[in-house]
């Protein structure tokens, strides 16, 4: 199997289940966050990060743009500003938002893919501004995807602690 089914068959099947569980989300459980710990992120802000944690990511690997405002530089950036705390990370509004952001954010991975040669998901190092090494394009593209999932699996969890009757089937689309 090429990089490019490989990562075809991810996108579609990991979007599908996402797009599914959030079908179960209650818009009046936006704000809810675990009550326990700390830097927890509400449900809104979780949805909101699922709609960009594959597609804009592998935007930034193939095309160079990682969404920033002119003039800012990535390497340039503090801690805090590459990942701040919860309180200041973007939400949704509803899960009818979530569900539209997460298209565009499906659309733009299959955009991308498209973009990209064999030949480069094979050889083309890819750095990211957070790793240096240099992993093939391919791998990177398919990091972007376990991106995706593992905040998937997060919101299943969020979900199972609200007290919603989801299951691993819900999890893994069964």
């Amino acid at each position: 199997m090429s990089w490019r089914e490989l990562l075809n068959r991810e996108i579609e099947y990991t979007y599908s289940v996402t797009e599914n569980l959030l079908t179960l989300v209650d818009n009046d459980k936006l704000d809810w966050k675990p009550s326990s710990g700390s830097n927890w992120m509400t449900t809104a802000q979780v949805l909101m990060h699922i709609t960009n944690a594959c597609g804009a990511g592998m935007k930034g690997f193939v095309t160079g743009d990682w969404g920033l405002p002119e003039g800012v530089d990535m390497s340039e950036m503090s801690p805090e500003d590459m990942m701040p705390p919860a309180e200041k990370l973007p939400f949704v509004k509803s899960v009818e938002e979530a569900k539209k952001l997460l298209a565009v954010d499906k659309k733009t991975a299959v955009d991308m893919l498209t973009k990209v040669s064999d030949d480069d998901l094979n050889h083309k190092p890819a750095p990211a501004p957070w790793d240096p090494s240099e992993i093939i394009l391919g791998h990177r593209l398919l990091q972007m995807i376990d991106h995706l999932k593992q905040h998937k699996s997060q919101l299943f969890y969020y979900m199972k602690l609200q007290g919603k009757p989801v299951h691993t089937g819900h999890l893994w689309g069964m």
